[in-house]
């Protein structure tokens, strides 16, 4: 059963809490964002598999945990994903990324793919699905399916805020898939955005508002 992972940690509620402000400039906004998926993904990733290896250091020969070459893929929902690319490659820089484009038709508020193009061994690579929002989960249920048509099976969410109706569509249809989140907000208003949020985060990330 997937599990929600919410993110508690003091720097991680001091960025969110400037983001949220409707006064943040698209710069800071844009780097905040950034600096927020850095500190998410130390806890998406902590279950990493580990190897044992002999390392020489100046002093001694020892025995010394490193990563075990375990593939990664990061993958952000367009366009709002992008502005948390850099901040998880800042971590992991041997990451390769995949792009899955998906806007919400106003009238249904459903998603509708335009774009996707994934690492050729997506299948072979754990994934870190990223949006910086999850309002009503159609857009990463949606994700979650294509990546899954294409072999994906090792799937992990990460999102900066979430309502509680996007949280319980994607624990329904995707049981597989563990949610990392950094605050749960209120509820969803009548035209789908997070209460109270912070507003359109593709719009805020990339000056569009």
């Amino acid at each position: 059963m997937a599990e929600l992972h919410v993110l508690n940690h003091p720097l991680l509620q001091h960025k969110l809490s400037i983001i949220r402000c409707k006064d943040t400039t698209v710069k800071e906004f844009r780097e905040i964002v950034s600096e927020i998926a850095t500190l998410m993904s130390y806890e998406a990733t902590r279950d990493l598999p580990m190897e044992e290896v002999e390392i020489e250091t100046p002093v001694a020969t020892s025995k010394f945990k490193r990563l075990a070459g375990k593939k990664l893929a990061i993958v952000p929902i367009l366009r709002a994903g992008l502005g948390m690319v850099d901040g998880i490659l800042q971590l992991i820089p041997s990451a390769k990324v995949g792009h899955i484009g998906l806007y919400r038709d106003p009238e249904t508020l459903e998603p509708v793919e335009y774009y996707c193009k994934l690492p050729k061994d997506i299948a072979e690579r754990d994934i870190l699905l990223v949006d910086p929002m999850l309002a009503t989960g159609g857009s990463a249920t949606a994700a979650i399916k294509f990546l899954k048509s294409h072999g994906g099976t090792h799937i992990k969410l990460m999102c900066i805020l979430a309502a509680p109706e996007g949280i319980e569509r994607v624990k329904n249809d995707h049981p597989d898939v563990d949610i990392y989140v950094a605050a749960v907000d209120e509820r969803l208003n009548e035209h789908g955005y997070i209460v109270p949020g912070l507003g359109d985060a593709g719009d805020r990330i990339f000056g569009t508002k």
